[in-house]
């Protein structure tokens, strides 16, 4: 039976938060094509879990028998993420777009799990785990647009996830969520609900698919 981890981090509820809402759609396809598997569930905005310190650190990289009490104490936490993560056959990752970035409460998340020799380097531990990361954002930031620049998640996750730690990334961008809130892009709601629509299928879809694929 297939495990399937799912990690939140939109500051919203789903029914205000495109990532949440897409990741939902995909979680049920994956729950009703695979009823019997396992779903491990880290809402990052409900319950953040610790910022790397330097104790979380270091204890990364020296032997058990020599931490130190507080690099004992920091290194518990880190590797029950670790060990989450590695048991993970998929994972789903709901990543909004805050300040052209990744909230920082992934960032962390991301930290405390990248442990260079284990799950990071040469022969990461979780290498070639199916990654699906619903990347959304207020406005576009698609090549040719003007704020193609200003495109630091899909970049930044994608040189973590797959140069990092070797994952098999999939990217699923809702796009100019903020279309029905601002006046000023009245005329992009068409292009957003279009854009809403497809992540949905295109969620469903690729759940359905891994579903099959890690249970035969």
């Amino acid at each position: 039976m297939a495990t399937l981890l799912h990690i939140d981090s939109s500051v919203f509820p789903a029914s205000a938060s495109a990532s949440r809402a897409v990741a939902e759609t995909f979680r049920k396809a994956w729950e009703e094509q695979h009823p019997e598997g396992t779903v491990i569930y880290r809402d990052l905005a409900a319950n953040p879990v610790p910022h790397l310190t330097a104790d979380a650190h270091t204890a990364g990289f020296a032997d058990p028998s020599a931490h130190t009490p507080g690099q004992a104490a920091a290194f518990a936490g880190r590797l029950e993420l670790i060990e989450e993560f590695e048991r993970a056959d998929a994972l789903l990752i709901g990543a909004p777009m805050y300040n052209f970035t990744i909230p920082s409460t992934l960032k962390a998340w991301l930290d405390n799990v990248a442990l260079m020799g284990r799950t990071a380097g040469e022969n990461p531990s979780a290498k070639g785990t199916p990654v699906t990361v619903i990347a959304s954002r207020g406005g576009s930031y698609a090549p040719g647009t003007p704020r193609e620049g200003y495109e630091y998640v899909q970049n930044y996750l994608r040189a973590v996830l797959v140069d990092f730690l070797g994952l098999d990334l999939d990217f699923i961008v809702p796009e100019l969520t903020m279309a029905a809130q601002n006046p000023a892009m009245a005329e992009l709601i068409p292009l957003f609900e279009s854009s809403r629509e497809r992540a949905h299928h295109d969620a469903a879809i690729r759940a359905k698919s891994l579903a099959e694929r890690l249970a035969a």
